[in-house]
């Protein structure tokens, strides 16, 4: 069948919600689109449609400052001239949490309800790069097609398509394929989301004009459909489009000439698709690029953002909402309004421009109260929903005395864990009401503090130790009275609770040793530079690098935690290592070392690092900026003047941790450098495992050949890892999302901090905040181990890694529920649970996971209360009824699973 060429013009512009301007300037802005697109529409002028960026925060925006245009903006919507969705915001793809992407996509879908039509795309126009589970994703969201700026063909600088002998794939329509196999068509903007813009009305100007912009869309296109983005980054409207198209037809006749829309822009383009396309399979980082533009660099921007995000989005997903589950189960509201509002509030951070780090202080700034904002959402409701299970608990047992003070532990990570606790417990508080206020801190310590014992249910004495805090001043909020002010005695008590269960509690009592303490077991200290537990044995060199042994195996990895410093000429897309330069590091500089606490429950080891290093760049990178040199081409080097940086790094083991924890404070006074921390693993190895979203993605150490960057850096979530197939390494970490494997030693180096001075891009914004000049911390976790971290299932100890463990102080009282229980019970190999959760529009939970391995496994769920179960899609669709309880399903290789059921009145 012959095909006429059309010429498909689809009017948007891509709006960056804050980035080169604060959010308050750029939606300034948005207000005067929106208003001259409504009047457009309304003049009934020869203006077809408009694409408004595939993601429905911007009505938010508007609606703010024009709440009396909702109703038109519905009417536009039905009447398919505006094309709203899918996405709640148009957020980075690698930097935010699998839970974040799924969220983005509910979200968006839910808002896009309301006005009865959504775009039906998967839109990521401007995406550093995209997670290679993303087919599936839109797949279970019954999204077919995709479009994307970036990941396949290499795009450079400008955003101008270079010509490299080889190609993923030689069109810019492509098969694009996840792990598990789920496909959708592809559509790269290979001449970027702007081959349409300003379409000139003046003949002589439009002739040229499309002379150049068809050859170039018929340069990458398999179809005679051909697409072009009339518009760009925030890009007011070219009102005379309509004009435009008519000019175009006149001049050329043989072509169709569309004002488009995407919905209609994919139905004609599969109907002329050839019968083969190449098909690209995973991940979309522009592998077979020169490197220099890939944008990776952003997951090392402003670090600090991406460790607040890290904690507010496990805070939500991995505590938050598991206790508002298991609250729910005993007939107490889920608040399920609030956590919208905490997810949402944090999906504001989220675009690419903002959690990447890669805009103007003033928006960094805003994200950070955000942040808080999320934070402070997410605590109240861990405390208010933690203490209504506590509620419902019999804390009241045979062995239990009256003075006892019982301490409820709660594991919301989904799998059994070992943990050693630190808990701060009020042993005695007065209230205002029942003494003056001026006597209680003296009267209270005057009080000798008594031994202490931990025990059990069972009353079986555990090891404990505790600290004394003093006095200190609190409150509560009665729900049926004022406020209530006290002083309270404080001590902090550490334990190791055992076993405890995935996705339930257990319940510790502190009663005064009227009897022997419990013996003291040996100290997992050997020496001030020697820490051993039953799995690992490390020890602390004079550098302050350590050499640990995994005790299951016998293998020893030497030299760990030698940190490297390079000058960073970048900006804060893009790392760029000064020519010529060899990094420093602290091989050779002595640390100050001493051991800060110690018994057979934990051990900790100080070392301080005083490291002269450069100051700044050299005086030429200042004129390098101004000219707006490309990070590529920059010549200049690091200052002769030197500061001193200290780094206070605290290395913990944890009686049965697998492997070593680490903090380090990092007092930063030096500009423009790139501070990682090195483990060097000597195994020999071709590729490395990283997790990604709902995926432990295997990537090779060594770049194509069409790599030219001498730096090879990537994105991860949770963790990296290391192995020859019979040992491995595995490097969990905090919102730490840049690591490179270095060739000599098979390396993994982890990025703690990046100071940049510039936005970089298009112009020349300076960030003097993005030098990070000041006090920032960074922290991991060392983990050897057997085999593979899928093998092993070590992921499920670097995902625990990051997830809090809640323990709450209550009174001894009568409850239902027994002192140990577990609320949601779950089985299966290489299975990594996401979330559990109630679904946005029905009381039913929720429970997702994925599958980490290349082999079939099967998921068996034993629901609380659990009736009418399914199989749901991950936007809570329901996809297959079960018959049986429990739960038993396959699950192929590389699945996304999410299981739904009713709850029991």
């Amino acid at each position: 069948m012959e095909f006429k060429t059309t010429a498909h013009i689809i009017s948007h512009s891509h709006w960056d919600r804050e980035w080169y301007m604060p959010f308050e300037k750029h939606r300034y802005y948005l207000v005067k689109l929106m208003d001259t697109l409504i009047d457009l529409f309304e003049k009934g002028e020869d203006f077809q449609s408009f694409h408004l960026d595939g993601q429905m925060i911007i009505l938010e925006d508007y609606f703010q400052i024009r709440p009396d245009k909702k109703e038109l903006i519905k009417k536009l919507v039905q009447e398919k001239k505006l094309h709203i969705g899918p996405w709640y915001v148009l957020q980075d793809a690698f930097l935010t949490s699998s839970e974040a992407n799924v969220r983005n996509m509910l979200y968006g879908l839910q808002a896009a309800k309301e006005y009865g039509v959504v775009s039906k795309v998967g839109y990521f126009p401007d995406t550093f790069g995209i997670y290679g589970q993303a087919p599936q994703l839109l797949q279970q969201a019954n999204i077919k097609t995709a479009a994307f700026g970036r990941g396949v063909k290499p795009t450079g600088f400008n955003n101008m398509v270079s010509d490299a002998k080889t190609f993923e794939s030689p069109y810019s329509e492509l098969k694009w394929k996840s792990p598990d196999g789920s496909a959708v068509l592809g559509v790269l903007f290979a001449n970027w989301y702007s081959n349409g813009n300003e379409v000139p009305v003046d003949r002589e100007s439009a002739k040229k004009y499309w002379e150049t912009k068809l050859a170039d869309a018929k340069k990458y296109s398999s179809t005679p459909n051909l697409l072009f983005m009339n518009g760009c980054d925030h890009q007011p409207i070219q009102v005379d489009i309509g004009e435009a198209i008519k000019v175009a037809e006149e001049l050329f006749p043989d072509i169709t000439f569309v004002h488009s829309n995407f919905d209609d822009y994919m139905e004609v383009l599969q109907e002329s698709l050839p019968e083969q396309l190449q098909t690209i399979t995973g991940e979309l980082r522009n592998q077979r690029t020169d490197g220099w533009s890939t944008l990776v660099n952003t997951a090392s921007a402003r670090i600090y953002l991406k460790q607040m995000n890290q904690k507010c989005q496990t805070l939500l997903e991995k505590v938050a909402e598991p206790l508002s589950v298991f609250s729910y189960f005993l007939g107490h509201e889920y608040p399920r309004d609030y956590l919208r509002y905490a997810w949402k509030t944090l999906m504001e951070n989220h675009p690419h421009d903002s959690i990447c780090g890669c805009s103007v202080d003033e928006v960094h700034r805003e994200m950070v109260t955000r942040f808080e904002k999320v934070q402070q959402t997410a605590s109240t409701i861990i405390e208010e929903k933690a203490n209504e299970v506590v509620s419902h608990i019999s804390t009241k047992q045979s062995v239990v005395d009256e003075d006892m003070i019982p301490v409820v532990v709660f594991n919301t990570s989904g799998n059994t864990r070992d943990v050693v606790i630190e808990k701060e417990v009020e042993l005695e508080k007065v209230y205002f009401s029942d003494m003056p206020f001026s006597e209680i801190p003296d009267f209270l310590g005057s009080k000798d503090l008594p031994d202490i014992n931990l025990v059990d249910k069972s009353g079986k004495v555990h090891v404990c130790k505790t600290k004394d805090l003093g006095t200190r001043f609190g409150y509560e909020l009665p729900g049926d009275g004022f406020r209530r002010p006290y002083y309270a005695r404080i001590i902090k008590l550490t334990f190791l609770a055992q076993s405890l269960p995935g996705y339930g509690y257990k319940t510790f009592y502190i009663k005064p040793a009227k009897e022997t303490k419990l013996n003291e077991q040996p100290s997992i200290n050997q020496c001030a530079r020697e820490l051993e537990n039953e799995f690992v044995h490390l020890f602390v060199h004079e550098n302050g690098s350590y050499t640990l042994t995994d005790k299951q195996t016998g293998k020893v990895f030497k030299n760990l935690g030698i940190y490297e410093n390079s000058g960073d000429i970048g900006n804060e897309y893009m790392f760029r290592r000064p020519n010529g330069e060899v990094p420093l590091t602290t091989k050779d500089l002595k640390a100050e070392i001493r051991v800060v606490e110690d018994h057979s429950l934990r051990s900790v080891i100080e070392l301080v690092h005083e490291w002269e290093i450069p100051k700044e760049a050299d005086e030429q990178f200042q004129r390098e900026k101004e000219l707006i040199v490309w990070h590529k081409d920059r010549l200049s080097g690091r200052s002769s003047e030197s500061v001193t940086i200290r780094l206070t790094t605290h290395i913990q083991l944890d009686q049965k941790a697998k492997g070593p924890s680490v903090k380090v404070t990092i007092e930063n006074q030096a500009k423009d450098h790139r501070l990682r921390v090195l483990f060097p693993t000597n195994l020999s190895t071709n590729e490395h495992y990283a997790d990604s979203i709902f995926e432990v993605a295997k990537r090779p150490n060594i770049p194509e050949r069409e790599w030219d960057n001498p730096s090879f850096d990537h994105h991860q979530q949770a963790f990296v890892s290391v192995t020859d197939g019979k040992h491995g390494m595995t490097i969990a970490n905090k919102g730490l999302h840049e690591y490179e494997i270095l060739e000599e030693q098979q390396t993994i180096a982890v990025t703690i901090l990046r100071s940049t001075s510039e936005l970089g891009d298009w112009g020349l914004f300076s960030t003097p905040e993005a030098q990070c000049i000041g006090t920032y911390q960074a922290e991991w976790m060392v983990i050897p181990h057997k085999g593979t971290v899928v093998e092993s299932e070590v992921f499920k100890e670097a995902y625990d890694f990051q997830v809090p463990v809640i323990a709450v102080q209550t009174d001894v009282h009568e409850g239902l529920l027994p002192t140990e229980k577990t609320f949601f019970s779950w089985e299966g190999k290489s299975l990594a649970i996401s979330s559990i959760k109630l679904a946005e529009e029905r009381d039913d939970v929720i429970a997702r996971w994925f599958n980490t391995s290349e082999k079939e496994t099967m998921v068996i769920a034993q629901p609380m209360q659990g009736t009418n179960s399914y199989k749901s899609t991950i936007v809570e669709n329901v996809k297959e009824p079960f018959e049986n309880t429990p739960i038993q399903e396959k699950v192929k290789p590389f699945e996304i699973i999410s299981l739904g059921w009713q709850v029991k009145e």
